[in-house]
């Protein structure tokens, strides 16, 4: 393979993902406007965001396995292809039940994160998988910030319909060039998807994130809720005990076993509840009126610059990341990067009347996710085998997406359970939601503490690169576990 082709491979790839991973927050601030646009209800409207996650959720791991099998790059046109017919839907909806649609049809374009990493790690050479997968993390993490910055502008020039018809075009173009000039990998797993495992996982995960979504609403001691989270944990274990006994597993248990695997997903479920956590109510705390005693009384595009410091010192601290591995483990940048996402969050719960105050935190919060993502996702990729990074990254970035629901659904209790008697959101409640926030991140870091530490590489492999090493010794011990029985 020549030199520019690797370059050429990450360029398509970072694309087509990051325009999924802005579609996550792009979202967020516009509700209020599809709301008045489509004359729909508040409740009704919160679909909007509900129905995308749990299309995501589903899509993410099924897709991930299924490019293992029969090709990552095939599965990734068809799955970006979705991504942008399902943005279409969303620009050309008369109604919010077809906008719903639209958001569910966009929900396979998840896909996109396990079949990217898959094709990174098949494609690129060893020694410069590391750097890849932190620099590709950090671009997931940058989309994930920027819908939050650019949704305000967008609307303020255009109107929300923009917010899809600009990734229809970006997405469109991204397909195309994946056809023509990504390579197949030559990396397949065999077997076939287990069709009875893939459904329990669907309808299991259906079944927790829909009842945590929507326990500010609902009520989180409501029947709907509680029969819903009890058929979760049934459906769930029912699915683990499918999956054990099936001769070609959907999602491999012995993997998920791996040490290096279920330490990491442990973080990243801690992690990803505080990282949205911030992600949703940071700009919801700079745009109370002033008048409420707080807040600065921000517009929607103000709120979406104030995050720009964010986003800088996440991309520069998420490439930073893999190039620095070999004297810098990614287990240590996964623990030293919750551990920055949770100073910001207390001292956002004690100081945030300043402009300046919220730059800063918002600036070592970024840092801390461009460390945290690349970490999670290196090691992910490094305790498995290449046959593997496709469904177990899948289920990494699921994941993370369900402490992602936790988090927002025990912050939005937090900071509304008490309203004001004009209904605004108390003070006190932000405070003490930034507390739970750190309090989530605290333990992300005590949970990266878990992860084994990479063994050293025989003599003979050091010429491979520090990088290296762990990575082809994370993936044998891995082949090997899956091979015993």
């Amino acid at each position: 393979m020549t030199t520019s082709r690797p370059r050429l491979t990450f360029g398509v790839l970072a694309v087509g993902a990051g325009v999924f991973s802005m579609l996550q927050s792009l979202v967020t601030p516009a509700l209020p406007t599809i709301q008045h646009e489509l004359h729909s209800s508040q409740s009704t409207t919160t679909w909007v965001l509900t129905a995308y996650l749990l299309s995501a959720s589903v899509f993410t791991p099924i897709l991930g396995r299924v490019g293992d099998m029969v090709g990552k790059k095939r599965t990734l046109v068809a799955a970006t292809t979705a991504l942008a017919v399902g943005c279409l839907l969303a620009a050309l909806a008369p109604s919010i039940g077809v906008l719903i649609l639209g958001r569910v049809v966009q929900g396979a374009g998840g896909a996109v994160f396990p079949l990217s990493f898959g094709i990174i790690r098949d494609e690129f050479e060893p020694a410069r998988i590391p750097a890849a997968v932190g620099a590709f993390a950090a671009v997931l993490a940058v989309g994930s910030g920027l819908g939050v910055v650019l949704a305000g502008p967008v609307i303020s020039a255009l109107d929300y319909h923009w917010l899809f018809w600009i990734p229809v075009a970006v997405v469109t173009a991204a397909t195309l060039a994946a056809h023509l000039l990504i390579p197949e990998s030559r990396v397949r797993t065999r077997g076939r998807v287990n069709w009875a495992a893939a459904g329990l996982l669907a309808a299991g995960l259906v079944a927790l994130l829909l009842p945590i979504s929507q326990a500010t609403s609902w009520g989180w001691g409501s029947a709907r809720v509680l029969g819903l989270l009890a058929a979760a944990a049934v459906l769930l274990v029912a699915w683990v005990l499918t999956e054990a006994r099936s001769a070609t597993p959907l999602i491999d248990m012995r993997i998920m076993r791996l040490p290096g695997v279920w330490t990491t997903n442990s973080a990243a479920l801690l992690f990803g509840a505080g990282m949205f956590g911030v992600f949703a109510f940071l700009p919801q705390l700079v745009q109370i009126p002033r008048e409420a005693g707080y807040g600065f009384g921000a517009s929607v595009t103000e709120a979406g610059l104030l995050m720009l410091p964010m986003l800088v010192t996440m991309f520069v601290f998420g490439i930073v990341s893999g190039r620095v591995q070999g004297v810098f483990s990614a287990k240590a940048q996964l623990a030293t990067g919750a551990v920055l996402c949770g100073l910001p969050c207390a001292s956002l719960a004690a100081w945030h009347g300043e402009r300046w105050q919220i730059g800063l935190a918002a600036g070592v919060f970024g840092a801390g996710i461009g460390l945290a993502f690349s970490a999670m996702t290196n090691l992910i990729v490094g305790s498995v085998p290449p046959q593997q990074t496709g469904a177990a990254s899948g289920m990494n970035a699921n994941i993370r997406t369900v402490g992602g629901a936790i988090g927002a659904a025990v912050m939005s209790t937090v900071v509304t359970g008490n309203p004001r008697p004009d209904g605004l959101p108390r003070e006190a409640g932000f405070s003490h939601g930034f507390l739970v926030l750190t309090l989530l991140c605290l333990a992300a870091a005590l949970a990266a503490c878990l992860v084994p530490a990479a063994r050293r590489a025989p003599a003979r492999q050091a010429a491979g690169g520090a990088a290296e090493a762990p990575r082809e010794s994370g993936a044998e011990r891995a082949t090997a576990a899956v091979g015993e029985g």
